[in-house]
């Protein structure tokens, strides 16, 4: 498990979510050749957080970058016809609406799911290149998906470790720190 995706998890939890990490995609063969790739691995979404009440679902990608640059709104801002780089489900419409058609119909086959439940494709950032936050959060909104900062990020571990006792590594190191 990787431990940034924890602490993800635990905050979608405390928000009322049903989460599952590292969800793989059960592409079809015939899917795989829409996309141009037949023997590419099935795709894997670092976090799934389902609200039932909303009917919805937040396919995350978490990615923590927290010794790197960090991510790069540019990078968000391309436009690819074929899978390519490390953010494929943002820039890759064809690709976006495949693994989503696809893992909507793996969540109605666990029973996990209707055909009325909604994806929202969002991403959970440790790291910003270029403190560039409010503008991948415009570009995020204009196109209808989820940006988790690490701003916001920051403000909820910070807010659940001001509440009482959890067993939960980041809230617990939260609260040392915040002494």
């Amino acid at each position: 498990m990787d431990y940034f995706e924890g602490i993800i998890k635990t905050l979608l939890e405390h928000e009322g979510y049903w989460v599952r990490q590292s969800f793989k995609v059960s592409l079809t063969k015939q899917e795989k050749r829409d996309l141009g790739k037949p023997s590419i691995p099935r795709p894997e979404v670092d976090i799934l957080a389902f609200k039932p009440k909303e009917n919805q679902v937040l396919a995350f990608e978490a990615k923590s970058f927290l010794d790197s640059p960090g991510v790069k709104l540019a990078d968000l801002q391309e436009s690819h016809e074929t899978t390519k780089g490390k953010y494929k489900l943002f820039t890759c419409e064809n690709y976006r609406k495949i693994v989503f058609s696809r893992m909507k119909q793996d969540l109605i086959d666990l029973g996990m799911g209707t055909t009325a439940t909604k994806i929202t494709l969002g991403l959970a950032a440790g790291n910003v290149y270029q403190s560039k936050t409010e503008e991948i959060r415009t570009l995020f909104k204009s196109r209808g998906w989820v940006f988790l900062s690490p701003e916001d990020i920051r403000e909820k571990v910070t807010n659940l470790a001001a509440e009482g006792y959890e067993n939960e590594p980041s809230i617990i190191t939260t609260k040392i720190l915040m002494r």
